[in-house]
């Protein structure tokens, strides 16, 4: 595998942003506001849809999910796909996914609770320890950069593991040899962690060669999509499938 191409310039249709972003009022302003930034400036949302990289997933794994974003989203978009009929230019919603997310800031566990119900499927855990069970398919967005380098490995081979042979990885990640917009999308990050408390963060990076790399070293077999556009950041999704 290798590049499966920039996903189509679309915009983000506003009743579907309305509806994911609008169970958040409930979770208090900074929630609300977040998710709704979030999900109208951060391609990858957009991409996951418009590239219909999860149709056919029964059972997604969100590790690192945040306040449940990706839930409201893709919750959202099954909501949109109304009497079987899809009403916007991208591929049919996924359906009928049942979603699990690992998140530690217990903090934005409560928000996505408050947000997506009691019920929500959002755990409080580590994503160093906690355990995966069986997935169709995995999503690590922004997440294992905050690792040591064999922490790294160790992850990914365990969601290989937690994968079935047709199963699907997608990881969003940096690229280190992406000059000062990379360096540009490290201050920010830090930054952001700063202000919420969790002083300054040690990073570990890595290449876009590196990352595919570490992939294949943990049994997969990646495609790169660009994930920068309408960002000043250096960001690629993979998509990764076992070898």
């Amino acid at each position: 595998m290798s590049g499966l191409g920039a996903p189509p310039q679309s915009a983000i249709p506003a009743p579907l942003l309305d509806a994911a972003s609008r169970p958040y009022r409930s979770a208090g302003w900074f929630a609300y506001h977040f998710a709704r930034g979030k999900l109208k400036g951060d391609p990858v949302y957009a991409a996951i849809l418009s590239l219909g990289l999860l149709q056919g997933r029964c059972r997604v794994l969100d590790l690192g999910c945040g306040q449940g974003l990706l839930t409201a989203w893709l919750r959202a978009a099954e909501c949109c796909y109304n009497g079987g009929t899809w009403p916007y230019a991208w591929p049919p919603a996924p359906r009928s996914v049942s979603m699990l997310g690992i998140e530690l800031m217990i903090g934005d566990v409560e928000r996505a609770r408050r947000a997506l119900g009691p019920d929500a499927p959002v755990l409080h855990g580590d994503i160093r320890t906690a355990a995966f069970g069986q997935a169709d398919a995995v999503v690590i967005l922004d997440v294992l950069h905050y690792m040591g380098a064999a922490t790294q490995h160790e992850i990914l081979e365990r969601v290989r593991a937690a994968l079935p042979a047709d199963g699907l990885l997608l990881l969003r990640v940096g690229d280190a040899d992406g000059g000062l917009r990379f360096r540009y999308g490290q201050w920010i990050d830090k930054l952001v962690m700063k202000l919420r408390g969790h002083g300054w963060v040690r990073t570990h990076t890595r290449s876009l060669p590196q990352w595919r790399g570490l992939l294949q070293q943990c049994g997969f077999a990646s495609a790169v999509v660009p994930m920068s556009m309408g960002t000043p950041f250096a960001n690629f999704l993979l998509v990764a499938r076992p070898a």
